[in-house]
């Protein structure tokens, strides 16, 4: 009888099948961190878009009310804390109006959930109307009101602060979770010579 020698890899592929298990788990967990970090951008391009949609509304609004622009000017930020009435129907027709449906919506109460929670606006969503130049209707000068309409909220993650002044100090004390964005309008004078 010949005995046969012992194969120099014997027990070799048991190790690389556990190096490849070790592998493979950490590259499973890089794929479950990315998922988080992109369900996290997800949310805040959500954010963004909606900041988008209600900075858009009030510029039209106050673009179809021209003649009554300085009226929608705000001295504290609508939307989180803000004490317009939970049912705007009961304000009179015009800015008033206009500011109160706008806080809803900076609420979120165009999408409510099940228990009729308002879930469709960011977080902490507030909203601002500034006065950047007044309008001068006196002869040679002839300057436009402009206005600047902003919405801030709060971000998901720490960043840069913005430069705008709506909800700044509101969101943590470097501001550094605070999202804003911001447009600027101008409403002519048409009477101006």
């Amino acid at each position: 009888m010949r005995t046969v020698p012992p194969l120099p890899s014997a027990g070799l592929s048991l190790v690389e099948v556990l190096v490849t298990v070790v592998v493979l788990a950490f590259g499973l967990l890089g794929i479950a961190a990315l998922q988080a970090k992109v369900q996290v951008g997800s949310i805040e391009a959500y954010q963004r878009a909606q900041a988008v949609v209600l900075v858009d509304d009030m510029r039209a609004r106050i673009l179809g009310n021209p003649a009554h622009a300085a009226d929608y000017v705000t001295e504290t930020p609508l939307g989180k804390s803000d004490t317009q009435p939970a049912d705007c129907t009961t304000v009179a027709v015009g800015t008033a109006r206009d500011q109160c449906e706008w806080s809803q919506e900076l609420k979120g109460a165009a999408e409510q959930s099940g228990a009729g929670t308002a879930t469709g606006a960011m977080i902490d969503a507030r909203g601002c109307v500034e006065q950047l130049q007044a309008p001068d209707p006196a002869a040679g000068v002839c300057k436009p009101g402009i206005y600047r309409v902003s919405v801030a909220w709060q971000g998901l993650h720490p960043t840069r602060a913005p430069g705008l002044a709506c909800g700044a100090n509101q969101y943590g004390a470097d501001d550094a979770n605070r999202r804003a964005i911001a447009v600027q309008l101008a409403i002519g004078l048409p009477s101006c010579i």
